[in-house]
């Protein structure tokens, strides 16, 4: 990966693009840090760290910390992520948007114009619902009675907001356009990647944070975490790269007088077709009781069901730890589902005089094909289920030896270390591409 940047700086064109892509991190990162005015949050931020997997550790996560202090970039590119994602599943159960995905270039332009504006309502949705979360825990400046102040700061507060998250979408698709890799990953990548100096020295440096206060066997298991991210990065890329061949020979055929086919090639499936995307829907839907259990916490009496309830999707819970490991097995079938159409396929190698060897064509070759893709997407998800739910697996284990109340809680989830490794490996690529791209023009000229 550094010789590739090594090669790529060399090349004027791309060290340009490199430069436009840190710049735009930059602008980015320094946005993060603005506050937002009328808003005063304590510097220890909004979320207990006590508070487990709720939906704000999430967002905290996804924005780099920037929930978590209230700046002009809270909301970041989550609102974009989460309108991409209901856009790509309304394309398969509306018929006017699926035709628009098959008529090119000019109808991925209406779909990426139908996303900003979905993009645009979210982020005020979500503005409006931070206010309010802001309110009830009073760290907004003006508590008065008085209506004009009340309103007057409730529009500042929701129209920064909104105005942050679509800056932040223009700049992810100023990276598309004239930087390197893909824009919404990057910025995803650098909120992210912003969080590894707070977990080290929390893992580390601080005798604060009660790990090394209580010594023993903390001296042991922060060393052992950190080789343990270490594995973790060497498995994420053997999965990425890891892909079944399916292999197919095409036939040969005359047009006019020359002759095509008599070739074998085969289709590439990937092991983790589904990408971060299984771990991010069930994260999501598993975050939701903990971040209802915020706003009615004094109202839930000892001992009671609801207690009780809520018990479960902690991240010491064993009940969350299965759960979670069931949603990304569903979801990883689901959003394949979407992705691939056995049936389509089948009819593409057909329409092209092409054959798998020892399956004949049309139905049974889809049946294949089908069968196929159903071992791999769980293959696929059984491995995304280690990674993601290490993290939950390990405080478990660790409070089962220490005695509860005393396991090592690793903030820096799975689905971080899978998010930075997969857009870390998708840039690489772009920039090996853009050099061999490079090379045979200058073959040529």
């Amino acid at each position: 990966m550094f010789q590739t940047l090594a090669n790529a700086w060399k090349i004027p064109d791309l060290r340009k693009k490199i430069l436009f892509t840190a710049f735009i991190v930059v602008i980015y990162r320094i946005g993060a840090n603005i506050p937002v005015p009328f808003i005063d949050i304590p510097g220890t931020g909004l979320i207990d760290s006590s508070s487990g997997t709720t939906f704000l550790n999430y967002l905290s996560m996804m924005t780099g910390d920037a929930f978590n202090y209230g700046t002009i970039f809270a909301l970041s590119i989550t609102p974009y992520i989460n309108s991409s994602i209901i856009i790509q599943l309304l394309t398969v159960a509306i018929p006017a948007l699926e035709r628009l995905s098959k008529e090119g270039e000019e109808g991925r332009k209406k779909i990426a114009q139908i996303t900003r504006y979905m993009t645009l309502a979210l982020g005020l949705l979500q503005s409006v619902a931070y206010f309010i979360y802001l309110n009830s825990k009073k760290y907004v400046l003006y508590t008065g009675k008085d209506i004009f102040p009340q309103v007057f700061q409730a529009l500042v507060i929701i129209a920064v907001l909104t105005a942050g998250t679509t800056l932040v979408m223009w700049l992810g698709e100023q990276v598309n356009g004239k930087g390197i890799g893909n824009g919404i990953s990057i910025i995803l990548f650098a909120g992210i990647i912003s969080r590894i100096p707070t977990e080290m020295t929390m893992l580390f440096g601080v005798e604060t944070n009660g790990y090394f206060s209580r010594g023993g066997i903390y001296y042991f298991l922060a060393p052992f975490v950190l080789v343990c991210y270490l594995l973790m990065i060497a498995f994420i890329v053997w999965m990425d790269n890891a892909e079944r061949r399916i292999p197919v020979q095409y036939a040969k055929r005359v047009v006019g007088r020359k002759m095509y086919g008599g070739q074998s090639t085969h289709i590439p499936i990937k092991v983790n077709m589904s990408g971060v995307m299984p771990v991010i829907f069930a994260s999501s839907i598993l975050s939701l009781p903990p971040t209802i259990e915020l706003f009615v916490s004094s109202k839930i009496k000892e001992d009671s069901f609801w207690e009780t309830f809520f018990g479960w999707f902690a991240p010491t819970s064993v009940v969350y730890a299965v759960l979670s490991f069931l949603m990304i097995i569903f979801f990883a079938y689901f959003y394949a589902a979407i992705q691939y159409n056995p049936t389509e396929m089948a009819n593409n190698i057909r329409n092209n005089s092409g054959t798998i060897p020892g399956i004949r064509p049309g139905k049974p070759t889809a049946q294949y094909i089908e069968k196929i893709i159903s071992r791999i997407i769980l293959l696929g998800a059984l491995l995304l289920s280690v990674v993601a739910l290490f993290p939950t697996l390990f405080t478990i284990i660790t409070e089962a030896i220490l005695g509860e109340g005393k396991g090592m809680n690793i903030s820096l989830g799975g689905t971080s270390i899978i998010i930075m490794v997969g857009v870390a490996l998708e840039t690489v690529k772009q920039l090996e591409s853009q050099m061999m791209l490079r090379h045979y023009k200058g073959f040529l000229d």
